[in-house]
C-alpha cells in the first residue's frame, strides 16, 4: 500500500498533521499500536486535568463554609469518578478516530516501524510505502534505577487504580509530581514528596519554587528533600519505602514521577540510520531527519515537550512539506502551566535567567491573599511578578501562582508575545475587584 504521507502515532501532533495533509488532497495513512489521541488524550493532560478539578472540591466545600453555606458530611467515591473520566476519554478518543475517518485518513491499528528511507512495517508484517514519513510517536515515562523499582507505578498506571490509596508516596519533582500530589491530597490521600533537589520545579522562577513549596507544606504534603529512593519492599498488603537519608515510609502505592523520555524503541532508527541525539530523534530547524523523506515532531525530538507545541510542530511539518511554504516552529515565549494547588503559570524568562542575560532589569511583583480567602479563612496566597528590560521597558516574563493562574498566562502570553511594554501594562485600566487587577497596578 502506498501514501502520500505515513505519520507514526496517533497523538496530538500526529493527528493534526495527518488531517490537514489529507485536506489537502494526500493520501495519508497514521499508524497507532495503543489508543488514538496519545499521551494528552488518553494519559496524560485531559485524564489528569479531570483528576485535578475533582481534587480541587474538598477545599471549596470547606471555603463554602465561610460564607455561610452548611454542606454536612462530604463524601468521595473514586470508582466513580473514575467511570466518569474513563468515559470522557472514551469519547474523545472516538472524536479523534472519526475527524481521521472524515479527513480521508486511513487509519492502522498497529505499531509500525521504518525499514527503509521510504518504507515501513507493520507489525502484522505488512509493508507501507510513502513518500513521507512522519514520526510523531511521543514520550513515555522513564523511571529512575533501585531496588524494587518494579513494585512501583508510572504516570501511566495512575490512571488503572482500582481504589483510592490512602497513603501514596510520589517520586519527583516537577510538574508530573507536583501535580499528582495535589490530586491525591485534595482526594484524601496521605502523601510524601520525595525529590533529590532542595526545592520543587526545578528549571521555574524562584519566587516560584519557593511559593509552591511552602504551599505544599502548609497543605500538610509531607516533602523529603535533598533525598532519593534507594529500595522499595514488599511489606504484607503495603510497600515499605527506604530512603538514602535513613527515612523509610509504609505506603500503598509508590509513583514514580521522574520525567519522560522520547519513545523511539522499535522505530527501526538504527537500522536506517536515523541520527538520534541523547535518546530523541535529531531534527533541523523545518524538522527533518538526516534522512531528507523522514522528519519528526513533538515529544519524541524532545525539545518543548508540550500538547500545543506538537500541534504546531505537525502544522509547520505540512505547511513546510505540502504547501510548498517552509515553515519552522516558533517555541518562544510558549505559555506553561503546572495544574498543582496553588496553579501556576508562566511566559518568558525567569529573573535568574534576566540576571544572566540582561545588563539592567526590574522585577515588580506582589504577594497577597486575595479577597475570595478572606472569608473562607483560607490563609492561601497569590504570587505574580513580571520582568522588564530596564532599557526598554518590554515585558520578559511574567510568572503567577495561585486560583486560576493557568486561564490568566494565557491571556497575558499574547501581551509578552506581541512585545508589550510595562507602561502598556500600567495604562490599561483595571477590572476590579478582581485578582488579575494586580497586573496592572504593580509598582
Amino acid at each position: 500500500m502506498k501514501f502520500d504521507l505515513f505519520v507514526v502515532g496517533a497523538g496530538s501532533g500526529g493527528v493534526r498533521a495527518a488531517r490537514l495533509a489529507a485536506a489537502e488532497g494526500y493520501r495519508v495513512g497514521i499508524a497507532e499500536g495503543s489508543r488514538v489521541g496519545g499521551t494528552c488524550v488518553i494519559r496524560g493532560c485531559v485524564p489528569k486535568k479531570l483528576m485535578v478539578y475533582a481534587s480541587e472540591f474538598k477545599e471549596i466545600f470547606k471555603d463554602s463554609m465561610g460564607y455561610g453555606w452548611d454542606i454536612g458530611a462530604i463524601n468521595f467515591d473514586w470508582h466513580k469518578m473514575r467511570i466518569a473520566r474513563d468515559k470522557e476519554v472514551d469519547r474523545l478518543e472516538t472524536a479523534y478516530q472519526t475527524n481521521l475517518q472524515k479527513s480521508g485518513v486511513k487509519i492502522f491499528e498497529n505499531f509500525a516501524k521504518c525499514v527503509g528511507p521510504k518504507s515501513l512495517e507493520l507489525n502484522n508484517g505488512e509493508v507501507i510505502e510513502a513518500e513521507h514519513i512522519l514520526l510523531a510517536t511521543g514520550g513515555v515515562p522513564k523511571k529512575p534505577d533501585f531496588d524494587g523499582v518494579d513494585l512501583s507505578i508510572s504516570s501511566d498506571e495512575v490512571f488503572k487504580l482500582e481504589s483510592l490509596p490512602k497513603e501514596i508516596l510520589i517520586y519527583g519533582g516537577g510538574y508530573i509530581a507536583c501535580e499528582f500530589a495535589s490530586i491525591f491530597k485534595g482526594l484524601g490521600s496521605k502523601v510524601h514528596l520525595v525529590y533529590r533537589g532542595d526545592n520543587l520545579l526545578k528549571g521555574f522562577d524562584r519566587d516560584v519554587r519557593n511559593t509552591v513549596t511552602s504551599e505544599f507544606r502548609r497543605k500538610d504534603i509531607h516533602l523529603a528533600l535533598n533525598s532519593t529512593i534507594t529500595k522499595v519492599s514488599k511489606e504484607n498488603k503495603k510497600l515499605r519505602v527506604v530512603l538514602a537519608d535513613g527515612q523509610n515510609f509504609s505506603v500503598d502505592e509508590v509513583l514514580c514521577a521522574t520525567g519522560r523520555k522520547p519513545n523511539i524503541d522499535d522505530l527501526g532508527l538504527n537500522r536506517i540510520g536515523v541520527r538520534v541525539e541523547n535518546g530523541a530523534i535529531s531534527v533541523d530547524g523545518y524538522q527533518r531527519t538526516n534522512i531528507p523523506s523522514i522528519s519528526a515532531i513533538g515529544d519524541v525530538t524532545d525539545r518543548l515537550n508540550l500538547t500545543p507545541v506538537a500541534i504546531r510542530d505537525g502544522i509547520a511539518f505540512v505547511n513546510t512539506v505540502f504547501k510548498k511554504n517552509p515553515t519552522k516552529p516558533d517555541h518562544d515565549l510558549v505559555p506553561k502551566a503546572v495544574f498543582c494547588q496553588p496553579e501556576v503559570g508562566t511566559v518568558g524568562i525567569t529573573e535568574e535567567e534576566a540576571k544572566k542575560m540582561l545588563k539592567l532589569y526590574k522585577v515588580y511583583k506582589t504577594f497577597f491573599k486575595p479577597m475570595k480567602n478572606q472569608l473562607a479563612l483560607r490563609d492561601e496566597r497569590v504570587l505574580i511578578k513580571i520582568i522588564v528590560e530596564k532599557e526598554t521597558d518590554v515585558v520578559l516574563g511574567a510568572h503567577i501562582v495561585g486560583h486560576a493562574a493557568a486561564e490568566l498566562i494565557q491571556l497575558i502570553a499574547i501581551a509578552v508575545k506581541m512585545g508589550a511594554t510595562k507602561e502598556d501594562f500600567d495604562k490599561t485600566c483595571a477590572v476590579h475587584p478582581t485578582l488579575a487587577e494586580e497586573l496592572v497596578t504593580l509598582n
